[in-house]
């Protein structure tokens, strides 16, 4: 069904309020509700998946200092790479012959410079979701009750440190501009934290920011030929895999065994986190920052129907999946169903969980290695 011009007025003004307003600070403190959860119980296997996924995290360690930090990157090759996909080409063809479009006249010199920018504000907003998924990961060892769980989440931590440090060194080094976290990724991050039930720790980190940036990893991983980037990314991804497909596994039997009002309420929860990585990638920052009016931007990005930008639509190729595997989609009423079809992601609901395809993000890794 789609929105009234009524909702999408509230919708609208509701955004251009929503600003990051502590973007200047070095700290953000979040408070966290949770009860620390000791087990004496330290009987190992009793969940033989989540031990697999263990033993195969225990051996898959890589470290971010052995990549070719000497390689030379040129960014705007690079960004224009990035960004050189069918479905954003097309998205941008929209955006250029839109009536009253900010960036109708825009020139090859401008579009290199928004490429560079959307460049590092993605590769920024990677970093800062990194360390939301370092911290959530700490807080999933100290809260989840089962000892298989906790020695996963543990290696998990450290696939996170690692994630944030090769990314913040990227930006660093090779690249000339960067952002701070964006204000509807830090929402949804503190969300993630505040709330003190180990499971919505897992299903907003482990199933939705991870699962988009697993879709998004994989979109830049295709499109750039810059070595250092792309080898990072590979890495990156044989991580993220299990990072998902931990969280789809602990979840599916945790979720048997709840009340029709408590899935309801995690239904909820990733619709709300699916509609805020979706208004992240608006890229409000990167529009003011080359002088462009937010609000007109703003205002003709979200007067196209979901299914119009084809690009935004696959990064929740990944999420949509997997809650259908947890039963998300059509439990109760079918109430996610019908919201991720509003939203114009419910065609990706057939494509692999990712429980089913992080081996294959494994074998590729070794296949590479050994070559």
């Amino acid at each position: 069904m789609a929105m009234t011009d009524a909702q999408r007025t509230e919708e609208f003004e509701e955004l251009l309020a929503e600003t990051n307003t502590d973007a200047e600070a070095a700290f953000r403190v979040v408070e966290d509700h949770a009860d620390a959860v000791f087990t004496w119980d330290y009987a190992k296997g009793k969940r033989p998946r989540l031990e697999k996924l263990y033993e195969k995290a225990k051996t898959s360690q890589w470290n971010g200092s052995d990549l070719d930090w000497t390689i030379d990157v040129d960014p705007d090759k690079t960004s224009r790479e990035v960004n050189a996909n069918d479905a954003r080409g097309q998205f941008v063809a929209q955006l250029m012959s839109a009536p009253g479009s900010p960036v109708a006249h825009w020139t090859d010199k401008e579009w290199g410079q928004y490429s560079v920018e959307s460049f590092g504000w993605r590769l920024a907003q990677f970093m800062h979701g990194e360390q939301g998924a370092l911290l959530s990961t700490a807080k999933i060892v100290e809260t989840v009750p089962w000892i298989d769980a906790k020695y996963y989440a543990s290696t998990q931590v450290m696939d996170e440190a690692r994630h944030v440090e090769v990314f913040a060194r990227y930006l660093d080094e090779k690249v000339p501009t960067t952002y701070p976290v964006n204000h509807h990724l830090q929402a949804l991050l503190d969300d993630i934290i505040n709330d003190s039930r180990w499971d919505m720790t897992y299903l907003g980190m482990q199933i939705m920011v991870e699962g988009l940036a697993l879709a998004a990893f994989g979109s830049m991983h295709k499109n750039t030929e810059e070595p250092l980037l792309k080898n990072l990314l590979r890495y990156v991804m044989s991580d993220e895999a299990r990072h998902v497909a931990f969280g789809v596994l602990s979840l599916q039997e945790y979720y048997q065994e709840l009340s029709q009002p408590e899935i309801r309420e995690r239904q909820e929860f990733a619709y709300e986190a699916a509609v805020r990585m979706r208004d992240r990638f608006l890229q409000q920052e990167v529009w003011d920052r080359l002088g462009v009016d937010v609000r007109q931007m703003m205002g003709l990005l979200l007067s196209h129907q979901p299914e119009e930008n084809v690009f935004q639509q696959l990064l929740f190729s990944k999420i949509v999946p997997n809650c259908k595997k947890l039963g998300l989609l059509d439990a109760g009423d079918g109430w996610l169903r019908t919201k991720f079809t509003e939203m114009g992601i419910i065609e990706y609901e057939d494509w692999v969980t990712t429980d089913d395809e992080y081996g294959a993000f494994d074998e590729v890794q070794r296949d590479r290695d050994a070559g």
